[in-house]
């Protein structure tokens, strides 16, 4: 229970409105420099007005957190919490200000976002890097965890109590859809990081739950109509499945945490609606959320990345043949496409 060179854990997310009239400011807030009008704005708004005007990331993250301190407290591991967002409040440069302020000198930074992607890693950094100019603090990003046994047992436990439920069922998993060219450059130019991140986790689940079949889908598309995306859709992948005489699945949100905007809206309502529509038996299982192993699976990543900062060289807890993810990440890795930015790590 070594944390040293760490003094704190930062808790970094994306953020959500929590109130009907926060929702075009936070959305603003996520495209900015893209030109979107605000009535398109106002139009993907209407998803989050379905839950009364906010997003539950917020609260899952204020669970999250409680979590993590009460597991850090029962192992005897005596660092401090804080909690970011990238896109609305606690915004990290006020979360950077205030460990600053507390006399945080080096904090290691849990992203709550599984893969490498330019939106689910490299933009992160930049704004941690943002985030840092001006403050005395030095922000250590934790490695990818998409295959480690605290992210993908929950998964697996979660898919395996669907089929219980509906034995026989296809198993559809899902992640956020990306720009083609974004999937290219994760990892690296040409190396499809998040592309080949999500098929070993599915089939690592797939193959561990017993799935008798399984494919995997995307959510979430947005952005103009003639860029092109990581495809199928999840409804359009629906109605390519009855057509092929599948009649009943199982949906595993292998591309999140938690259960954020996507999930509740993309999967529990849209794709929930158009498999009802095709007679289709439907049930989404659970996200890792607050599950005692993705909690200690966050430990386990903030005593091994400090290991690391002391010079030793700890075992790196993996499943399947891609190995454990890099700490500190290449000069060309998951490029931003739009602009050379500074980042952290």
């Amino acid at each position: 229970m070594d944390p040293r060179p760490f003094d704190a854990v930062l808790l970094v997310s994306f953020g959500g409105p929590e109130r009907p009239e926060d929702v075009v400011p936070f959305l603003e807030n996520v495209t900015s420099g893209r030109g979107i009008p605000r009535e398109r704005l106002a139009e993907v708004g209407q998803h989050y007005m379905l839950f009364g005007g906010t997003s539950p990331i917020n609260e899952l993250n204020l669970e999250l957190l409680d979590s993590l301190r009460k597991d850090f407290a029962d192992h005897g591991l005596d660092l401090p919490i804080y909690w970011g967002n990238r896109n609305w409040d606690p915004y990290l440069r006020d979360a950077a200000r205030q460990m600053e302020a507390d006399g945080i000198t080096h904090a290691a930074c849990f992203v709550t976002s599984a893969y490498a992607s330019y939106s689910g890693c490299r933009q992160y950094r930049e704004d941690l890097f943002d985030a840092t100019i001006g403050v005395d603090l030095k922000l250590s990003r934790l490695r990818h965890y998409f295959n480690h046994p605290g992210f993908v047992g929950p998964l697996t436990e979660a898919t395996r109590a669907g089929l219980a439920h509906q034995p026989g069922s296809h198993v559809i998993f899902v992640t956020h859809s990306i720009p083609d060219s974004m999937n290219e450059a994760s990892g690296g130019p040409g190396v499809k990081a998040y592309e080949h991140q999500h098929q070993q986790v599915a089939s690592l689940v797939a193959d561990a739950a017993g799935a008798d079949g399984w494919s995997l889908a995307y959510c979430s598309r947005s952005g103009s109509p003639h860029m092109p995306w990581l495809e199928p859709d999840i409804n359009d992948h629906l109605r390519d499945l009855k057509a092929d005489g599948v009649d009943s699945v199982v949906v595993v949100p292998i591309g999140f945490v938690s259960d954020h905007m996507e999930v509740i809206y993309d999967l529990d309502t849209e794709a929930s609606a158009t498999a009802k529509e095709l007679g289709m038996a439907y049930e989404r299982v659970d996200t890792p959320g607050t599950h005692p192993d993705f909690i200690a699976m966050v430990r386990d990543l903030v005593l091994e990345r400090a290991a690391v900062e002391r010079g030793e060289v700890p075992a790196r807890k993996t499943v399947g043949d891609l190995g454990p993810s890099h700490d500190t990440c290449a000069v060309d890795c998951c490029l931003n496409a739009r602009a050379h930015l500074p980042t952290i790590a």
